[in-house]
């Protein structure tokens, strides 16, 4: 419902107004930034985020941690939409806990890395394959395998991991 923002100069501080269709009103309703939903603001920074830059210049990385946070479950898609379509000229790394989000039979199984927690260590890898399959297969999206505690990172790839650690201040050793 909201159709439009626009910076406002309040004395020496600005602050952005929200023009917001209201059912039986002639004109928007004009609401300050205080005065709108911590979604509404989250999801503008998000946006933000993801389309910042013009036609020269982009940003070749953004990263986003939980991007659904106070948002409407329902919004996933169009988050997610917003997702996929600023990945076209910019990565987009994104961490989230959220199901809804990755509720799409769509989403590349390439596109995804599963962690995990063990004895105090995070670790991080691509998905294994069974859970590739069943997503390949359209048997379950990614959402519904996460719900159901069953997305999961590769086991190789994770033995191979701890075969070899990185020194992030000096030089690799394997």
């Amino acid at each position: 419902m909201v159709h439009g923002l626009e910076r406002k100069q309040i004395g020496p501080m600005e602050t952005l107004e929200f023009r917001q269709e209201m059912a039986a009103a002639k004109h928007p309703s004009r609401f300050l930034a205080q005065n709108m939903s911590d979604g509404t603001l989250r999801a503008l920074g998000v946006l933000t985020a993801l389309f910042q830059g013009n036609c020269d210049y982009a940003p070749s990385l953004v990263g986003i941690e939980e991007p659904e946070t106070a948002m409407h479950p329902a919004a996933s898609a169009a988050l997610r939409e917003a997702l996929t379509r600023a990945s076209t000229h910019t990565q987009v790394i994104v961490t989230s806990h959220s199901p809804d989000l990755l509720d799409d039979p769509d989403l590349s199984t390439d596109s995804l890395l599963a962690v995990i927690s063990e004895g105090g260590e995070t670790r991080i890898a691509p998905l294994d394959e069974a859970s590739r399959s069943m997503m390949r297969e359209h048997l379950f999206s990614a959402g519904e395998l996460l719900r159901l505690n069953q997305l999961a990172p590769d086991a190789t790839v994770l033995a191979l991991q701890s075969q070899s650690q990185a020194d992030l201040f000096g030089e690799y050793q394997p």
